[in-house]
């Protein structure tokens, strides 16, 4: 095995990956406080051909050097919007179709690998403060809760890894 080149990787331009077809995903960060996770928010939603952010309450925004240091130039890439608050965003994506779903542990989620993502709905996930997670008025607005499963005495992932987690999955049960 060689690991490949940058050249080698065909990776789209700024102005092909603008013009290509997204991904039916809305991620929704809800007052994620640090930019790191931000930022590699958007990483992910680059690689994932996502449609973009929706940024909400204390979330920080671009143009910002700390979201920069993990977002790598994707927040130049992916779309996103800024909502003083979640609710207007969850509303806004309700009004478009979107299917809201917090990710989050709450009674009655459906564990992420029995979710079953139909390739022709569009979604929104919805991922929380990295310390009180998605508030309940939000999940209140949603169509249901997906839940990371995990076995060990932690219950919770870092917020940026847990988009990792759920979009890697949204998207490869939407595209494979």
């Amino acid at each position: 095995m060689r690991k490949l080149s940058t050249t080698e990787l065909d990776r789209k331009s700024v102005d092909e990956f603008k013009s290509s077809d997204k991904t039916p995903i809305v991620v929704v960060l809800d007052n994620v406080r640090s930019l790191n996770n931000i930022g590699s928010v958007f990483r992910t939603a680059d690689a994932f051909l996502l449609e973009s952010v929706y940024l909400c309450g204390i979330s920080a925004t671009p143009p910002h050097k700390e979201i920069h240091k993990t977002a790598l130039g994707a927040e130049d890439t992916v779309l996103w919007r800024y909502f003083e608050d979640t609710l207007d965003a969850c509303a806004a994506l309700k009004n478009e179709g979107y299917v809201l779903l917090s990710v989050e542990q709450t009674e009655g989620s459906i564990l992420l690998q029995n979710f079953s993502v139909e390739a022709e709905k569009k979604y929104a996930l919805i991922f929380g403060n990295e310390v009180k997670g998605v508030q309940q008025k939000i999940i209140n607005q949603c169509d249901g809760c997906v839940e990371i499963p995990q076995f060990g005495t932690k219950h919770s992932f870092n917020v940026s890894v847990s988009a990792g987690i759920v979009l890697w999955e949204f998207y490869r049960k939407m595209l494979f």
